[in-house]
């Protein structure tokens, strides 16, 4: 496919500093690694405390499905202040929130109050929405040809993240008592501020008037079916990882099993999640973006195969870490697909929209999630997953096809 089809850029200017570019990556990989704990906790502890403060038992999943709301309803606006001020506003704006959502959670705790918690974890879904665009930073300031390495090292960062933030829930739930996490939350919102002490450093340029302006219509780049095949994928990545990782921990609590052992498996699941962006970016620049995603989604039905064979605390563990190497793949390929769709004054639009669409769905799944463990047990929620992976391999197998047969055409 050529490069007029795709309506990325290779030529673009490109005028950072390497030791600039290397340092920027090196704070995002760290500012990853503090404000990706912020996400650990709120699984860890939502469902939890939803279930102990709720005036329903069903809306006990609620706090992480608001998580997920405040993802899609601030990945716009992030990305509008980033188009307009630069990223390094956006990102601090973001932990500001970050900030705000821990200590607004552990005033809930205090309180016992349902609703303010959910405010909380809507906080806390800003705070994600901004830093998941740390990747797409960190591509931005690399040279093209390095982009999918830099995207990956910074999702690397997430590997301490998935030690912090269990780590944290683990030392600080019983120091406030009688209530339970409200101490985990403080610590939540002092991992915010050391987040934003990092990104102060980080060294970006300010948009141009062209970026401002934003390119070419939306609608003309959303018809590309490669951006289709682009969102459709880290949507069904991110939705499914969302949807069985919101319910774990409540069904580990439901089968007998001790918040230690919840923490743990959820610790080990973050890691798979990060653990492989070490070498993502050079599987994808060997293989491919699109047999990456493929792996993602295999790894994914692994999963909840995993899953459906027991509610032991090893099939639980086993089942989140494959859930982890899953999205990794999954989502990291998926964002390198995205960086090939747009021209270099459209990528904070773009990407802004790619991220909104995945969060968006996201919300689906974690809405859904609570109600389909409650009302049928966990076994369906595995068995609900398999639709959207069916759909997700279809349609990679419709883009493989497609670039076949344009390939033969050309030749």
């Amino acid at each position: 496919m050529s490069q007029a089809q795709t309506g990325a850029s290779i030529a673009e200017p490109f005028s950072l500093p390497l030791r600039h570019q290397r340092g920027n990556v090196a704070r995002l990989a760290l500012a990853q690694a503090l404000a990706g704990a912020n996400s650990v906790v709120v699984y860890a502890t939502g469902a939890i405390v939803g279930n102990a403060l709720a005036p329903d038992k069903a809306l006990a999943t609620l706090p992480i499905s608001i998580f997920v709301v405040g993802m899609a309803a601030c990945i716009l606006p992030a990305g509008a202040i980033a188009r307009r001020h630069g990223r390094r506003t956006a990102f601090l704006a973001g932990t500001g929130l970050g900030v705000l959502a821990g200590l607004v959670a552990a005033i809930a705790t205090v309180l016992g109050s349902f609703w303010l918690f959910c405010l909380s974890t809507f906080f806390g879904g800003a705070y994600a929405a901004v830093v998941l665009s740390f990747r797409f930073a960190a591509a931005d300031c690399v040279e093209p040809e390095r982009r999918p390495r830099a995207l990956s090292l910074v999702m690397a960062g997430g590997v301490a993240a998935g030690v912090v933030g269990p780590q944290l829930v683990t030392f600080t739930m019983d120091l406030w008592p009688p209530h339970l996490f409200a101490a985990t939350f403080i610590g939540q919102a002092v991992v915010a501020v050391l987040a934003a002490m990092v990104l102060l450093g980080v060294r970006l340029p300010m948009p141009t008037a062209a970026e401002i302006a934003g390119g070419r219509p939306l609608s003309a780049i959303v018809r590309q079916p490669r951006f289709v095949v682009a969102v459709l994928s880290g949507a069904v990545s991110y939705m499914l990882m969302n949807f069985l990782m919101t319910a774990a921990p409540l069904a580990m609590r439901i089968c007998g099993h001790s918040q230690e052992a919840s923490n743990l498996g959820l610790q080990w699941h973050v890691i798979a999640m990060y653990a492989p962006s070490f070498f993502t970016g050079g599987l994808i620049a060997r293989f491919g973006a699109s047999r990456i995603v493929a792996a993602g989604m295999a790894l994914t039905g692994a999963s909840t195969v995993a899953g459906l064979a027991g509610v032991d605390v090893a099939h639980f563990w086993l089942m989140l870490i494959l859930l982890g190497l899953g999205w990794n793949f999954g989502f990291v390929g998926a964002s390198a697909m995205v960086l090939e769709c747009h021209r270099p004054e459209e990528k904070t639009r773009v990407q802004s929209l790619n991220d909104f669409v995945v969060f968006g769905t996201m919300a689906v799944g974690s809405f859904s999630s609570g109600g389909i463990l409650t009302a049928w047990g966990w076994d369906m929620v595995l068995w609900v997953s398999f639709g959207p992976l069916v759909l997700a391999f279809v349609a990679l197998a419709m883009k493989t096809s497609t670039i076949t047969d344009e390939r033969k055409a050309a030749a």
